[in-house]
């Protein structure tokens, strides 16, 4: 064998073994996108059923909104014509409170014409009774003098 002959055995053992190092690395790499592959399909089946749950969560979350609404538009109308039958009471009282108001205006003044009355009346009483006594006395001086 020549030399030329064994460089060329040794370049040929030297490709096999890259060639094999190149098939296990290879094949590693398979194995880890395989790997990589499973996590990612479980993952997604994982989202998946997330989005299945959560679409049928907010199909109920709407579901209710829509009665919650519905209810809420009801009860405002109901309010609304309620309102309405008690606005003309609220007017009542308005016009109640106005006349309540100008009542004890008029009784204000007819208590203060009363209360005027009456002192001019205690004054003529006292001044009657004070003419009165000094008369008695002027009579009695009288009498006392032609006695």
């Amino acid at each position: 064998m020549s030399v030329f002959e064994i460089a060329a055995i040794i370049a040929s053992i030297a490709f096999v073994v890259l060639v094999l190092g190149i098939l296990f690395f290879l094949r590693s790499i398979n194995q880890q996108v395989n790997k990589s592959t499973l996590k990612v399909n479980r993952i997604l089946d994982q989202a998946d059923q997330t989005v299945n749950i959560l679409t049928k969560d907010v199909d109920v979350l709407l579901q209710q909104s829509e009665t919650i609404l519905v209810n809420s538009n009801e009860l405002l109308k109901d309010v609304t014509k309620k309102a309405e039958t008690i606005d003309p009471l609220f007017e009542a009282v308005a016009d109640l409170s106005i006349s309540v108001s100008e009542l004890n205006a008029s009784s204000k003044e007819v208590l203060s014409k009363v209360s005027e009355a009456g002192k001019t009346a205690v004054t003529a009483t006292v001044v009657g009774k004070a003419a009165k006594t000094a008369s008695n006395l002027i009579n009695k001086n009288k009498n006392k003098n032609e006695e």
